[in-house]
């Protein structure tokens, strides 16, 4: 259980807000609109992040631009390390991804190792002309060679901290905080 005492609150709903609308704005300045351009969310962190960038930009642009869910359960490096049987999620991706401008969408990047399982997961369902990344917290830490396009905030934390993304739409207030 966490208390008041172990959690440090470093982003607010306001802005949670703001940071989401520059994403937001900075995808459709970078691609010159919305053609083309489809939300993957990785699944679960992403999903309720990329409801409210494709919202935002809806606002913005007035149309409303392809959405998919992917999970990366058997993309994972480590998945083979463990005993425990992983449990699976479902990808819903109802659209093609040939040729389309993927802006894939994750809560938090930490070593960048699921992002590179997302990717190769991306692969598998056609050829997109470019895949970019957008999160909301890039905490640094990382592993492999991959860094986000778009980010709401940079928040530098030390190995052993957790940091979580509370939406208001999991039953909490809208907060990031480092655990």
């Amino acid at each position: 259980m966490v208390t008041e005492n172990s959690k440090r609150i470093v982003m607010d709903a306001e802005r949670i807000d703001r940071s989401i609308a520059r994403i937001a704005y900075e995808i459709l300045e970078d691609n010159k609109g919305a053609d083309d351009l489809v939300i993957i969310a990785v699944r679960s962190g992403g999903i309720m992040l990329s409801r409210r960038i494709r919202k935002k930009i809806a606002d913005i642009e007035g149309v409303v631009i392809p959405m998919g869910i992917l999970d990366i359960t058997l993309y994972r490096d480590d998945v083979i390390m463990t005993d425990k049987k992983p449990k699976m999620g479902e990808t819903d991706i109802p659209f093609c991804l040939n040729d389309k401008k993927i802006i894939l969408v994750d809560d938090v990047i930490f070593t960048g190792r699921t992002i590179r399982a997302a990717m190769d997961a991306l692969i598998d369902f056609g050829r997109p002309r470019v895949i970019r990344l957008a999160v909301l917290v890039d905490r640094g830490h990382r592993e492999i060679p991959i860094r986000p396009d778009y980010v709401g905030e940079k928040l530098p934390s030390s190995l052993w901290e957790n940091v979580n993304v509370i939406l208001s739409e999991s039953g909490g207030d809208d907060e990031v905080v480092i655990l």
